[in-house]
C-alpha cells in the first residue's frame, strides 16, 4: 500500500492537479471531460484520491515541518535542543517564532503543501459529486468520504497552526485566488458537517477490501476524528483579537458539540471493529509497517520506504550505524525528563514512553537527564533496515483508539457526570497497570469523587498515553490550561534540578552496565528509593552525575526558560509566513499580537 499510493500521482496531471504557489495555488486548468472519465471510474478516482497524500510527504510539508515542529513544546515534550535559541527551531517550538523564519519561511512549506492538498480534494470532492455514483456505487462512496476527511484533516491541522485561515470549499478560480482569513468557527461548522457525510459514506474497518489497512480512511476513523474535532471547536482559543475564549457561535457550544463527540466515540466502542491490545504492540506495529485495520491504530499518514521523518524525529537515537539502522538519527524531540517521574513506577506505559539511552557503536548508553528519548519508535523495532539518511517511511499514527476511550470519558464526565464516565477511563488505565488491580480501584474512586476531580484525571491521563504523539499542545489550549500547564512545568523542571521537592532524595549519580546479551542497557540510580551508597556497592562498571557532572548542573535555567521564550496564550498560534503575506495581494495579515 506504501508504494501503490504514490504510483497514482500521474493521474493528477489530467485534472489540473500540478500548480504553483501564490498566497496558495494558483488556479488549473480544468477538462470537464476529463474529470467525468475520471471520477466515474473506480480505479482512476481512486488514484486521484490517493493524490491528495502527496502533499502531506513532500519535504517542507508534513513530512519535514508540521510533524517534527507542530506540537512542541508542552509540559510534557520539547524539542531537545531548545536551548539553542538562535536556531529557529528553538524560537518556532518556544512560543516566539519569526516570520522569516529560516525553517518555515519558504513558498514550498507547510502552509503551500497544506492548501495544495486542500485543492487536490476539491477537486475530487466537485468530481465525485457530478460524476460518481456515490449512491449505488460503494467503492467510489468510499472515496468521496475520504476526500471529505482528509480535507477536514487538513483544515483542522491549519487552524490547529495558524487560528484563522482563509477557507475554500470549492476548487480554485481567477476569482478566489486572494482570499482573507475566515472566521475558525465557519471552517469548524463546514468540516463537522463534511465529517458527519463521510460517516455514511465510509464502511467499518476491515469490512471492505478498501479498509483492510489503516492507510486507508475507515468509518471508525472518521467518527474519532469527527469527535476530535467537536471538541476542539467548543474549547478555549486565542482569537484575533488577543483574547483566550470558547466560540460565541451557538452551534459549538460545549453541550451540543460534547454530545456530538460522546455519541461519536460511543459508536466507535460498541462497533467492537477496534481493540485496544498491547500498547507497546501498537508502536511495534507501527514500526514494522504492520497497517492491518480492527487493531487498536485508526488511522496513519502513509509514508513510502524513502519518505517520511517519524523514527528520525522520535526514535530513540542511534548516535552511528549499526545492525539496526544506516541512519544515524532519532531523538530529535524527546519528553521533559519530569514526565518520567510523573508515572508511577508500575505503570507500563513509562519504560516505553521514557528512553533515557541513545545506541553507539550498537549498544546502548545513558543520555544527558536534559535530553530522554521517546521510547514509542525504535530503529530496533523494525523489521528493515533504514538505510536512507533523512527518511525512514514509518507512517505517523494521526489516531489510536485509546483516544477515542479517553474523549469518551471526557465527555460523559462533562454531560452525564463521573459514574457514567468511569469504565471508559478505567479501560486505560487497566492496560497501563495489569498486574495491580487493586492499583487501578484506588485511583479510581479518586477520580470519580467528582466532576472536577475526574476531569483532572483526564487532564493528567491524556498527558501519560500520548506523550510524543503530540496531541498535548491541542488538548492544552482547548482546556485554557496551556499557560498554567508549561508554568508548572517550568517549577517542576527547577525542583528536579535541584532535587526538592518530590524529587528530593535521588541518588547523585546513574550506575550502569551492559547486560549480558551485548547491547542492552542496566542503570540504577533512577528509582525512588535508590541510593548512591547502594549503587556503588553493586560494582557496576561505570557511572555518571545525572542532576550535576563536572560541578555543571545538567538542567540549566537557560534550558528549562527555553521551554518557551514568550508568554504562551500570546503566542497560541505561528504567524502566516512573510512570503506568502507577500504573495496574498494585501489580503493575508498576521494578527493574534504578532
Amino acid at each position: 500500500m506504501k508504494n501503490k499510493i504514490f504510483n497514482f500521482f500521474v493521474v493528477l496531471s489530467l485534472v489540473g492537479f500540478i500548480s504553483s504557489c501564490s498566497d496558495v495555488l494558483e488556479a488549473p486548468t480544468k477538462s470537464s471531460m476529463d474529470e467525468m472519465v475520471i471520477f466515474s471510474t473506480p480505479i482512476l478516482a481512486e488514484g486521484a484520491v490517493m493524490g491528495i497524500h502527496q502533499s502531506f510527504s513532500e519535504t517542507n510539508s508534513y513530512r519535514g515541518r508540521y510533524i517534527p515542529f507542530y506540537g512542541l513544546n508542552t509540559d510534557i515534550e520539547w524539542w531537545n535542543s531548545s536551548e539553542n535559541t538562535s536556531d529557529d527551531r528553538a524560537l518556532l517550538m518556544g512560543y516566539n517564532p519569526n516570520v522569516g523564519s529560516t525553517q518555515m519561511n519558504t513558498d514550498n512549506n507547510a502552509w503551500a503543501k497544506m492548501y495544495e492538498g486542500i485543492e487536490r480534494a476539491n477537486i475530487c470532492i466537485r468530481g465525485l459529486r457530478a460524476y460518481g455514483d456515490v449512491a449505488n456505487n460503494p467503492e467510489l462512496a468510499q472515496l468521496l468520504g475520504e476526500a471529505l476527511t482528509l480535507r477536514a484533516m487538513i483544515y483542522f491541522d491549519l487552524m490547529k497552526a495558524w487560528g484563522d485561515v482563509p477557507a475554500r470549499f470549492e476548487p480554485l478560480t481567477s476569482e478566489t485566488l486572494y482570499l482573507p482569513k475566515s472566521d475558525r468557527d465557519i471552517i469548524f461548522k463546514q468540516i463537522i458537517a463534511d465529517l458527519e457525510e463521510s460517516v455514511d459514506l465510509v464502511p467499518w474497518p476491515k469490512e471492505t477490501a478498501a479498509t483492510q489497512t489503516t492507510e486507508r480512511v475507515n468509518k471508525a476513523f472518521v467518527k474519532g476524528f469527527l469527535a476530535r474535532v467537536c471538541l476542539q471547536a467548543a474549547g478555549y482559543g486565542q482569537r484575533p483579537d488577543g483574547t483566550i475564549r470558547r466560540s460565541n457561535d451557538t452551534e459549538l457550544t460545549v453541550a451540543k458539540m460534547y454530545l456530538k463527540a460522546k455519541n461519536a466515540c460511543l459508536d466507535v466502542i460498541n462497533s467492537k471493529t477496534c481493540e485496544l491490545g498491547s500498547f507497546e504492540q501498537n508502536f511495534k506495529n507501527l514500526c514494522q509497517d504492520k497497517t492491518v485495520a480492527g487493531l487498536e491504530s485508526l488511522y496513519e499518514l502513509p509514508f513510502s520506504d524513502g519518505r517520511g521523518r517519524v523514527l528520525y524525529t522520535f526514535g530513540v537515537k542511534h548516535t552511528t550505524v549499526d545492525k539496526y539502522t544506516q541512519q544515524a538519527q532519532g531523538g530529535t524531540n524527546g519528553p521533559l525528563p519530569t514526565l518520567f517521574y510523573d508515572y508511577e513506577k508500575e505503570d507500563l506505559r513509562r519504560d516505553i514512553t521514557c528512553v533515557p539511552y541513545e545506541w553507539t557503536n550498537g549498544k546502548q548508553v545513558p543520555r544527558q537527564l536534559k535530553t530522554w528519548c521517546f521510547g514509542k519508535l525504535r530503529y530496533e523495532w523494525m523489521s528493515r533496515v533504514v538505510v536512507s539518511t533523512n527518511d525512514d517511511g514509518v507512517n505517523w499514527q494521526v489516531m489510536r483508539l485509546a483516544d477515542v476511550y479517553l474523549m469518551a470519558a471526557e465527555t460523559i464526565n462533562e454531560l452525564d457526570g463521573p459514574a457514567a464516565a468511569a469504565p471508559y477511563l478505567r479501560a486505560i488505565r487497566e492496560r497501563a497497570f495489569p498486574a495491580n488491580p487493586a492499583k487501578v480501584d484506588a485511583f479510581m474512586a479518586t477520580a470519580t469523587a467528582g466532576k472536577e476531580a475526574f476531569f483532572n484525571a483526564i487532564v493528567n491521563e491524556r498527558a501519560l498515553e500520548f506523550a510524543g504523539e503530540m496531541l498535548r499542545k491541542g488538548d492544552l489550549i482547548r482546556w485554557n490550561l496551556l499557560s498554567t500547564k508549561l508554568n508548572e512545568a517550568k517549577t517542576k523542571l527547577t525542583a528536579l534540578a535541584n532535587r526538592t521537592g518530590k524529587y528530593a532524595g535521588y541518588p547523585d549519580k546513574i550506575y550502569y552496565k551492559t547486560a549480558a546479551d551485548g547491547e542492552s542497557l542496566v542503570i540504577y540510580g533512577l528509582e525512588k528509593g535508590q541510593t548512591d551508597a547502594e549503587g556503588a556497592a553493586l560494582g557496576y562498571p561505570s557511572n555518571k552525575g545525572w542532576f550535576i557532572s563536572d560541578g555543571v548542573a545538567a538542567l540549566t535555567d537557560l534550558k528549562i526558560n527555553s521551554l518557551f521564550l514568550r508568554e504562551p496564550n500570546e503566542r497560541q498560534f505561528w504567524p502566516i509566513w512573510q512570503v506568502f503575506l507577500d504573495a496574498s495581494n494585501g489580503q493575508l495579515i498576521n494578527d493574534y499580537g504578532y
